[in-house]
């Protein structure tokens, strides 16, 4: 694709079901004839880690893409809930179908970051024709023990940084060993998105009660699988990423998920872990492809 041309970033708020403020950055203008992107978040992640893309696509010269990001409740631009418990996959894929209801996209192609990926399934089950397509970024029905045990030792220690060097340095503390191909600015773009200054300190961008979320996993347990929800994609273009060193989403498993849904197109990002940054000029190149066989699907039809 073209060189991109500077995109203006809308921020903007729908009121969710029970009214609490959602939080979303929209990018480019509306293009009838090319599907919009929805792009959806990992569990303490929020829309800042798409900004990249967002330039990528909104601010091409020949073929812009429009581009939504959404926060959760309880992340980045969006209220903080009363009730922890309502930091659920199920609360929060209801808020999607708010959002896109509110900004009236009766479909678009998703792009799910981890639990973002969770979402997307979900909606796959509960709405599938919001689903033009999905982008299963490093998150599969099944996932490892060992990449929930990281996360949840990982947020349950954080302490805020005093200055943005040291932020920098506690992502690359704790991320550094599985993301050994990402350079300086990837590490930079990280941690911004990551943290936020409120008062003059820097804390992490999420409410600290959706750490009670992952304080209460039971890792001794059988994790529960999404096969019945990856189902019910069977009928949609899929595309999974993975970042080769991930501990979160097995390579067994997205074999599994080709077996299950042939037509899958797979890419491994290498030198990253959980998740891809989705920074990458070959990653976004692929995505942009897929999106555009999306396209051509929705025009056939």
């Amino acid at each position: 694709m073209a060189a991109e041309a500077d995109v203006e970033e809308k921020i903007m708020h729908v009121p969710a079901q029970d009214g609490l403020k959602l939080g979303l950055r929209f990018y480019g203008e509306w293009h009838a004839e090319r599907l919009p992107l929805v792009c959806l978040p990992g569990l303490s992640r929020n829309a800042r880690d798409f900004q990249r893309l967002a330039s990528f696509f909104a601010g091409h010269a020949e073929a812009p893409r429009t581009v939504v990001a959404l926060d959760y409740r309880g992340r980045g631009l969006s209220g903080y809930d009363r009730n922890w418990k309502n930091y659920h996959p199920l609360v929060e894929t209801a808020d999607v179908v708010t959002v896109m209801t509110a900004l009236d996209i009766p479909e678009a192609v998703f792009i799910g970051t981890s639990r973002g990926g969770l979402a997307a399934m979900i909606l796959g089950a509960i709405r599938p024709k919001l689903l033009a397509g999905v982008v299963l970024n490093d998150i599969g029905p099944k996932i490892e023990g060992t990449g929930l045990a990281r996360i949840k030792n990982y947020l349950g220690r954080m302490r805020p940084p005093r200055t943005w060097a040291e932020a920098e340095e506690l992502v690359r503390q704790i991320n550094g060993r599985t993301f050994t191909g990402v350079d300086d600015e990837d590490w930079r773009a990280f941690t911004e998105a990551m943290f936020v200054k409120v008062d003059g300190e820097l804390k992490p961008d999420f409410d600290p009660n959706l750490m009670k979320t992952v304080q209460n996993l039971d890792l001794e347990d059988e994790v529960p699988t999404l096969w019945p929800q990856f189902a019910s994609l069977a009928k949609i273009p899929v595309m999974s990423i993975r970042g080769a060193n991930s501990d979160l989403l097995s390579p067994s498993v997205v074999d599994e998920m080709a077996r299950r849904h042939p037509s899958m197109e797979r890419l491994t990002v290498p030198g990253q872990g959980h998740a891809p940054l989705l920074r990458d000029r070959p990653t976004l190149n692929r995505i942009a492809a897929f999106a555009r066989r999306c396209d051509e699907r929705r025009a056939a039809a």
